[in-house]
């Protein structure tokens, strides 16, 4: 099926930024969307938000790091719409640090939120994929990848890990699935709330010159509505002031 309208596409990390910019443009475009993070308030309220515009949402608190909750987050999918055309795993977290300060607990949480939820989310939904005949997986990786610097070692070493994996992926997904990675710079989220001080007051700086998670939706929006065969497979989305 091409293009975005009757389409059921399940987002992860949808509470906030890149997923419910995401979330919100896609509905509007026609889309079913089945809505998943670990905070049920939001994801409530923006269900509401999708429905009061017109729209068709479901939502389920869905922390990617237990392989039980991608699970339930794409039975949710079929249950209530039948199908799973599109898989966003957008969930992600960036606690960068200097090696040397041996946050290995970041590291750790790094690997399971941006590694292991990603493949925990292909786990789940590629069997159903095959069995429909047709699917789509998309994932937010990062620019860091693409330009290692100082801090960013571990992170940027997650979303490589994704973007090598998701081209496998495209390779042996054959000509009825599909697989893009989106690449997106520096944009306007909570990304950095978590970071220490010190490297957050960098990352606020970047900020001045951000994109809106809005341009990152349009990008994933573009790759989901190419017709059927056609697979957009790499879009790097970043600032023009973004070196």
């Amino acid at each position: 099926m091409s293009g975005i309208e009757g389409k059921v596409v399940a987002i992860t990390g949808a509470s906030s930024g890149i997923g419910e910019a995401t979330a919100l443009l896609l509905a509007e475009r026609g889309a079913k969307i089945v809505l998943g993070a670990r905070r049920p308030e939001r994801l409530e309220a923006l269900a509401a938000r999708i429905e009061e515009s017109g729209g068709e949402a479901v939502w389920a608190r869905t922390d990617v790091t237990r392989r039980e909750d991608m699970s339930g987050l794409v039975k949710l999918a079929r249950d209530r719409y039948g199908k799973l055309d599109v898989l966003v795993s957008n969930a992600g977290i960036g606690l960068i640090s200097r090696l040397d300060d041996l946050r290995v607990e970041d590291w750790e949480e790094m690997i399971d939120v941006n590694l292991k939820g990603v493949l925990y989310g292909i786990a789940e939904a590629l069997p159903v994929f095959r069995e429909q005949g047709f699917g789509h997986f998309v994932n937010t990786v990062s620019t860091a990848g693409l330009r290692i610097v100082p801090l960013q070692s571990v992170y940027a070493g997650t979303k490589n890990a994704v973007r090598t994996i998701s081209e496998g992926l495209r390779q042996e997904a054959g000509d009825s699935l599909r697989v893009t990675v989106v690449s997106p710079g520096a944009v306007r989220t909570d990304f950095a709330e978590r970071m220490d001080p010190a490297v957050k007051d960098q990352i606020d700086k970047m900020m001045e010159i951000a994109l809106s998670p809005d341009a990152v939706a349009r990008a994933i929006a573009f790759a989901i509505q190419q017709p059927d065969g056609v697979d957009v497979s790499d879009i790097v989305v970043r600032p023009t002031a973004q070196g």
